[in-house]
């Protein structure tokens, strides 16, 4: 079309415009005249016509049928177009049109709803996985060669596992399963999450992992939890590709408006829509990991989410959870003071209720000796390698937990070295010979994290501001050991050293994967550790590096606690010492003792001359030293 010829079609467009939306047309067709049904892009071919009509003039190449933009509505396009043919029209110009077709694209079924039918730009479904987190599926790339449970061992708990799994009827559908760092727990859960795929029940695996910042919060976890099991179902898939469609800044709100939205709305709906066979669908959750996830209120934000939402609601999923006992499922499952958790949920303490000693030999044995077959030493092949009394010192320098012998297994799989040479180096370690060797350098990573991580907790507190916290938990580690020639209880020691009641509970608060406690008594607790090479991680300034405290310290720190305390006391009207004569005299031979263990080249601190009661007295305690 020549240019010149624009104008004149621009006029004859805006007549047929005026005659089309004007009043008499209208009657016409509330009259019982033909209705009108025609594409309105044959009216408006030129989008450029539009502008015109606000006074813009399109360039001489502009394209005359360029597409009308997605963004574009009918409803803006009325309000601008009776601009050029008068304030009459603008009000009433599409008041009586419908069923109309604009470019294909837009569709006017009513006056009132206009719907652009091209706007896919929002397709719920690829919302979902651009917010899922691959990376802890049970079969991800990024979790290869996973630790998983030999054939022949743990077959005692994952028994105990499946059949619950397996027990749709029983009313506890959360199972919580807590253990010391490295008893297995993920070992457990992966060895769970395949044998729950190969039977077909397994809906949804997640672990969790501290070094992945995909997995180490909660930012993804219910949008992975959502895809696995909207995979299973194209009709529960459809239900929350429309959830997401609705809502599509679902992603950023709270975890449990997620759950609720995206898992717990869509399955009711699924339900209700008659494809749901209880029988067949995937019903097995597996979280791993929960300690790994950041920041105790998020741990205890998703423990909340699957009560409101995955329990409470009752749909028919069976939830298995393994963590680390930290504070958010301590407190959870706590028994005294009725966590939320604890009516509803099966407790497995995985460290106290099984022993893992018998299948740690079979998976030393095992792993020993295939490594032994591949290796280029011919020692390494001899039958006689290793020797029994070689697999029962690592036995036993395990304590139960299968990361002391995993970790001795990786250490000794290296091709390039003789394994025989790397046994005699773990069996024979020492802080003091091993400088270069680093036989339990996973081990000593894992000790690192998680004491750093409990060292900031504590030291953030207040209250607990200038306590140093290492030299605490080392005194209480070595008085544990009997290192002090005397052997307090946790609540004794507390007191001796001067602190609330109590202490020594809050500072090992986020260390309870390592450690626990053990009742000896009526009001007498000892601190127990779980691992024996934590304890000599702790001794070890080669192992602990930036966190050692040496023995040295320890019994200085004491010694000096406890003769501040006798000085005070020494102070005190002797009326109302009363029967704390006793409690003096005991605190003055052990603090004397202690010093003297700790620095016997050193003289005795000066004693307050008013706790040396008697000539007496102080003569028995000078025979006791003897």
């Amino acid at each position: 079309m020549a240019p010149d010829s624009k104008p004149n079609k621009a006029g004859r467009l805006r007549s047929r415009f005026q005659r089309l939306f004007s009043s008499s047309a209208t009657q016409e067709l509330e009259g019982g005249g033909e209705p009108i049904a025609q594409d309105l892009q044959a009216l408006v071919p030129d989008p450029s016509l539009v502008g015109r009509s606000k006074g813009l003039t399109p360039s001489s190449g502009e394209e005359l049928h360029a597409p009308i933009p997605e963004q574009e509505t009918t409803t803006a396009m009325a309000e601008r177009v009776p601009s050029s043919i008068g304030p009459s029209a603008s009000t009433s110009i599409l008041s009586k049109a419908h069923h109309f077709n604009v470019g294909g694209n837009i569709h006017i079924n009513s006056p009132q709803y206009v719907h652009n039918a091209q706007d896919k730009s929002i397709d719920g479904w690829k919302m979902l996985l651009e917010n899922i987190a691959p990376n802890a599926f049970y079969d991800s790339e990024a979790r290869f060669d996973p630790p998983k449970c030999d054939e022949d061992t743990r077959v005692e708990v994952i028994g105990e596992l499946m059949d619950w799994m397996n027990d749709r009827e029983n009313p506890q559908r959360l199972l919580c399963m807590t253990g010391a760092a490295g008893a297995g727990k993920s070992a457990l859960q992966q060895t769970i999450a395949e044998r729950c795929a190969d039977a077909g029940i397994l809906g949804v695996a997640f672990f969790f992992s501290s070094q992945d910042p995909t997995r180490n919060n909660l930012s993804r976890i219910v949008p992975t939890i959502a895809f696995q099991l909207g995979q299973k179902d194209p009709t529960l898939q459809d239900y929350m590709r429309k959830a997401i469609e609705k809502d599509p800044p679902i992603f950023k709100r709270t975890i449990r408006t997620q759950m609720d939205t995206l898992i717990v709305r869509p399955f009711k709906h699924f339900c209700a829509s008659g494809g749901f066979d209880p029988g067949r669908f995937p019903h097995a959750i597996l979280i791993d990991g929960l300690d790994e996830c950041s920041g105790e209120e998020k741990q205890e934000a998703l423990l909340c989410a699957i009560k409101y939402c995955l329990l409470e609601d009752d749909l028919p999923f069976r939830i298995f959870i393994a963590s680390r006992p930290e504070w958010a499922i301590r407190n959870a499952l706590n028994p005294e003071s009725q966590g939320y958790l604890y009516p509803s949920a099966y407790h497995i303490q995985l460290s106290d209720k099984y022993d893992a000693t018998e299948d740690i030999r079979r998976f030393l044995w095992r792993r020993l000796q295939a490594i032994g077959v591949r290796s280029h030493d011919h020692r390494a092949r001899s039958r006689s390698w290793p020797t029994v009394e070689d697999i029962e010192k690592l036995v036993g320098a395990a304590s139960g937990q299968f990361v002391y012998a995993a970790t001795i297994v990786k250490y000794l799989s290296e091709r390039r070295t003789s394994p025989v040479e790397r046994l005699q180096t773990v069996i024979n370690w020492t802080s003091e010979g091993g400088t270069f060797a680093r036989p339990f350098e996973i081990l000593d990573i894992l000790y690192a994290g998680i004491l750093t991580a409990a060292k900031e907790s504590y030291e953030a507190v207040d209250t607990n501001q200038g306590r140093n916290f290492l030299l605490l938990f080392r005194a209480h580690q070595i008085n544990s050991d009997q290192r002090l020639r005397f052997m307090w209880s946790a609540h004794t020691f507390d007191e001796l050293l001067n602190l609330e009641r109590g202490t020594h509970e809050v500072l090992v608060s986020d260390l309870r994967s390592l450690v626990t406690f053990d009742s000896t008594g009526v009001d007498l607790v000892d601190i127990r550790f779980y691992h024996r090479s934590f304890s000599e991680f702790l001794d070890s300034e080669t192992r602990a590096k930036n966190l050692f405290i040496p023995e040295i310290q320890v019994k200085e720190y004491v010694s000096e606690v406890t003769l501040e305390r006798i000085n005070r006391l020494s102070l005190e009207p002797r009326e109302s010492i009363g029967h704390s004569y006793d409690v003096i005299c005991s605190l003055i031979l052990q603090a004397v003792l202690v010093q003297l263990h700790a620095t016997p080249s050193r003289p005795m601190h000066c004693l307050p001359s008013r706790c040396i009661l008697t000539k007496g007295k102080y003569s028995v305690i000078n025979k006791s030293l003897l």
